[in-house]
């Protein structure tokens, strides 16, 4: 039984969502183009050629199937009740939001009814025990917990799961990048979990980021599906809610400075974006071009290299976030990060100069 052995596990979950998902998705996509059910292009979008944007579809079929086959072989089963409870409360809330994404992506839902969706889901899931009940302040010890009340535990936990669903909703804007991210996070969010001795959260996690690497077989750049609001909605909502449930010292109490960590750039993406828009007087949700990878593409980026530069600032909060969780090899793998991450910025500088004394030169000539 797989269960005595929890990194088998994990494995499992990561390489059969992983390998369902790749598998899911091209049926997908030809159901949509069959169906007519695309994505046209227009001047705020990135591609010039209809797409399906369905591929959500794809990623929740592959994470439920492959946790299914979890499940049977026996990765659950040691569970006491109450966590049990907020597994199942987790997946639910999860596809409560891909229900509620894939209606935006099929009838074009106004932007309140979205979030008065999105609240509703998550006081749902809030009343059954997914909840920031305190704050645990780092390096404060017991001193630093901070119990919440019923009305500001639910108020958090709102923002929370909320917040982190249009982050990474806000962030799809480019082939690959929000499955990119948000499997860079669950891969952070399932090492966090086994380091604090929570591995059935870390199966989710796992699941995830197994998803996440099955998609993106179909939609880094060029894409040929995109994963449309039903799936950046799901993976928002499941990492908001597994970093609940997982990186926690106890059932009502979760140090945020993980999760915050690893979800630290869509997050300030969104809040820089909104106290944008909101200056200006426009409303929240105005479209506009205001995000972080529509700056790099006018800094000079091509997409491929926008993408793999915010990969690469994601994988280093990640390896902070196992710094302060205490992980194993830790600093080894902040090492590796930050040589990744200097090595990205350095090449696509590089490149980015070299194309642009090519481009003076053919002006010159």
């Amino acid at each position: 039984m797989i269960s005595s052995r929890p990194d088998l596990a994990a494995v499992l979950a990561f390489g059969s969502a992983a390998l369902l998902t790749a598998l899911i998705v091209p049926l997908v996509r030809q159901l949509g183009l069959r169906w007519g059910l695309i994505d046209q292009p227009d001047p705020r979008k990135q591609h010039t050629t209809p797409m399906v944007r369905l591929g959500g579809i794809g990623i929740v079929s592959g994470f439920v199937l492959g946790l299914l086959l979890i499940w049977r072989l026996g990765g659950f089963v040691e569970l006491p009740p109450q966590r049990d409870a907020l597994i199942w409360t987790t997946l639910a809330g999860s596809l409560c939001y891909f229900v509620i994404g894939l209606a935006d992506d099929l009838f074009a839902l106004p932007p309140l009814p979205r979030l008065g969706g999105q609240v509703a889901v998550a006081m749902a899931v809030w009343s059954q025990g997914v909840r920031i009940g305190a704050i645990d302040l780092p390096f404060a010890g017991s001193a630093g917990v901070i119990p919440l009340s019923e009305p500001l535990s639910l108020l958090f936990t709102v923002i929370w799961l909320v917040g982190i669903t249009n982050a990474i909703n806000w962030l799809d804007g480019l082939d690959g990048l929000a499955a990119g991210v948000s499997g860079i996070a669950a891969v952070a969010l399932l090492s966090v979990s086994y380091s604090l001795s929570q591995p059935a959260p870390g199966l989710l996690a796992a699941a995830l980021a197994g998803s996440c690497l099955g998609f993106l077989r179909h939609n880094f750049n060029p894409a040929k599906i995109f994963m449309g609001d039903g799936g950046s909605y799901f993976l928002g909502f499941a990492l908001a809610a597994i970093s609940i449930i997982g990186p926690a010292k106890g059932l009502t109490s979760v140090s945020l400075l993980f999760p915050l960590l690893i979800l630290a750039l869509p997050l300030a993406d969104m809040s820089a974006v909104i106290m944008g828009r909101v200056s200006e007087g426009h409303s929240p949700f105005y479209p506009d071009r205001r995000h972080l990878h529509h700056r790099l593409l006018r800094a000079g980026f091509s997409h491929r290299r926008t993408v793999l530069l915010i990969y690469a600032f994601t994988q280093w909060l990640a390896a902070l976030a196992l710094v302060f969780a205490g992980a194993e090899l830790r600093f080894l793998w902040l090492t590796l990060a930050t040589a990744v991450l200097i090595a990205a910025v350095t090449i696509c500088r590089r490149s980015l100069s070299r194309e642009r004394a090519q481009q003076d030169q053919g002006v010159d000539g």
